[in-house]
């Protein structure tokens, strides 16, 4: 038994509405604040805004479905639970093992991002320093999901609080006609912005991953994701804001470090560092939630029996799939070997998070029709018809934004498929045995 005495085999529900929101929110403001800004502003000019409230459209269709499924099945490793419980098992699988390609990149693209915003005061050898980074996280994640929520909670409140100050302390150097034109770019420019802003939300929903270690989570899961998303699109309204204000959109637009410029220009040198700082805490906080969240759905997809039993296993005394953690550990030092390149990190990231958002709409319909018990037990559930309705419009926004993104590389959508295929094979082989 645990010290809570809960059996060795179970986990601890260690994780209030504090944790979940600062698993959402560390997971979704992380790299790509400090890099979409810019090409947003040359498509749109200061209308970016409004493509970024668009751009929420979508994420708040997912985030209350997500906050329904959180509130009616709580579980560990919900994105391979709930498709295989409510759909069928094979969907929870893919999805997953599509996941575990798409974490490992999501790992290696923030700390690469982050070695280089490091970078801009001692040089750094990027690999080395990035495998140093992995060391940390498994460390931190190997003393239990409380310390590693207790981190995530910490690294909020600096990132708050570094983005208050870049707001407030920047709003002297705002200059009011960098306002105008709004919409210089029209309606065709505003919503050529969209599928980059959309990136700025993905992952609010990530503590229903850890449905199993939340305390309340029928109340606690929606309350924490209500709270994640308005309390994300404060940031990122208010810290776009201040720098088009700052720059202006023409010097917006041509940065290659919007916010690093923005900061330099409203404090001086003294902003790089305010900026450096910000985007450490961001990004190690996204690093961290990530981390966890695949190390979770490792641990579900094996309790299951469709991996090694090992990773199925909670142990130490804290009450960790070790295993799992070890696991994902050695996909990311795996993904180390990926290319370094932005975009094709990227959409190797997005790809599967939102093949997962769609097969989420779909267990939502499965739940509903299958399991009218849990439906009406569910403390946040929204009329059978708009959980239809949401549903059915989360996977059509789904696979408009995947087909989107092929024109910008192919290669990501080459690999996903041949490690789908590869799934597919283990899957077959697994159901033989």
């Amino acid at each position: 038994m645990s010290s809570n005495g809960l059996p060795r085999h179970g986990l601890r529900r260690d994780i209030g509405v504090t944790g979940i929101v600062a698993l959402g929110l560390g997971t979704a403001v992380g790299v790509s604040v400090y890099s979409v800004l810019a090409p947003a502003t040359q498509l749109a000019g200061v209308a970016m805004i409004v493509s970024m409230l668009l751009a929420m459209v979508p994420m708040l269709v997912y985030a209350i479905i997500y906050a329904f499924m959180g509130a009616a099945v709580p579980v560990t490793g919900a994105s391979y639970e709930w498709p295989r419980r409510f759909v069928h098992p094979f969907l929870g699988f893919i999805i997953s093992w599509l996941r575990i390609a798409g974490s490992t990149s999501a790992v290696i693209v923030l700390t690469m991002v982050l070695v280089s915003y490091v970078g801009t005061f001692v040089a750094l050898p990027l690999k080395l320093t990035m495998f140093a980074l992995l060391v940390f996280v498994l460390i931190v994640n190997l003393l239990g999901v409380s310390a590693a929520a207790k981190s995530q909670g910490v690294m909020l409140v600096i990132l708050l609080g570094t983005c208050a100050l870049f707001v407030l302390g920047g709003a002297p150097s705002i200059d009011a006609s960098n306002y105008t034109p709004f919409a210089s770019h029209g309606i065709a420019g505003i919503f050529a912005a969209v599928p980059l802003l959309i990136s700025l939300f993905l992952g609010i929903e990530s503590a229903t991953e850890v449905g199993g270690e939340v305390k309340n989570p029928a109340r606690s899961i929606p309350l924490g994701i209500s709270i994640s998303i308005v309390l994300t699109a404060l940031v990122y309204l208010a810290v776009a804001m201040a720098a088009l204000g700052v720059l202006g959109p023409e010097k917006l637009g041509a940065s290659s470090a919007p916010l690093l410029d923005a900061g330099v220009a409203a404090f001086g040198p003294a902003g790089r560092y305010l900026i450096v700082a910000s985007a450490i805490v961001a990004i190690g906080s996204s690093i961290n939630a990530t981390f966890i969240i695949m190390s979770r759905f490792l641990y579900a997809m094996a309790r299951e029996g469709m991996l090694h039993s090992a990773l199925g296993k909670v142990s130490g005394k804290h009450d960790v799939p070790r295993a799992a953690i070890l696991c994902a550990f050695a996909m990311c030092c795996v993904g180390l070997f990926l290319p370094s390149n932005l975009v094709f990190l990227f959409l190797a990231v997005n790809i599967p998070t939102i093949l997962k958002y769609c097969a989420t709409c779909a267990a939502a319909v499965g739940l509903v029709r299958m399991r009218p018990d849990l439906y009406e037990a569910a403390g946040f559930r929204p009329s059978k018809r708009t959980i239809y309705a949401l549903a059915v419009a989360g996977v059509g926004l789904g696979v408009l934004i995947i087909v989107a993104g092929w024109t910008a590389d192919w290669r990501p959508y080459a690999l996903l498929g041949t490690w789908a295929s590869v799934g597919c094979l283990y899957y077959l082989m697994m159901r033989r045995r």
